[in-house]
């Protein structure tokens, strides 16, 4: 009996210590996930910053290199699909894009002496380099809650609790291959 007694306390404790280590991988899960969706969220609000500075910069371009259309008319199409992006894939993509448009709006209006030296164009200049900084930090972060949460789901004994915390891996923002598109526009006038 008291044998018994013994052998059903140890199951007992041994069950309890099963469920509670499982409630933990499963809450680290959700807590993982939480952050990734976080730190994405900071992506989007820097590149929707950028999506902001980019129609008054086109505009001030405008007045001095009226007849680069075809370069403003890039930017403003690659803004645009960017603006309509959706998925990590796609905005990564779409934002290569409008990376290389602007490298090109950039090195058009360096042949505009008068452009360079106007202050509103500097101002933007300066937020659109303080903009991409902060786009580069925030896909930085991502990507590393992203790592930490995918190598969670893939490790043992959390791996344990994917499946019922419906964790599946995300996704890396990543640049386009073409090493154009990892290029951060030269603002420096």
């Amino acid at each position: 009996m008291v044998g018994s007694m013994l052998i059903f306390a140890i199951v007992a404790v041994l069950v309890a210590a099963a469920v509670v280590t499982f409630v933990l991988l499963y809450n680290r899960l959700i807590k993982l996930r939480q952050r990734v969706k976080a730190a994405y969220a900071q992506i989007d609000v820097q590149l929707k910053r950028r999506y902001d500075l980019i129609p008054n910069l086109v505009e001030s371009v405008k007045g001095y290199a009226a007849h680069e259309a075809d370069t403003l008319q890039a930017v403003t199409n690659a803004r645009a699909a960017a603006v309509g992006a959706s998925g990590v894939a796609d905005v990564a993509a779409a934002n290569g894009v409008l990376t290389n448009a602007l490298g090109r709006l950039f090195a058009v209006s360096e042949a505009y002496p008068t452009l360079r030296a106007n202050e509103n164009f500097l101002q933007l200049q300066h937020e659109l380099t303080a903009t991409e900084d902060r786009i580069s930090f925030s896909r930085q972060h991502y990507n590393d809650s992203v790592m930490e949460y995918n190598t969670a789901i893939e490790t043992f004994p959390s791996s344990l609790a994917a499946g019922p915390a419906h964790a599946t891996p995300e996704v890396f923002f990543e640049l386009p291959a073409t090493d154009v598109a990892r290029d951060v526009p030269n603002v420096r006038f």
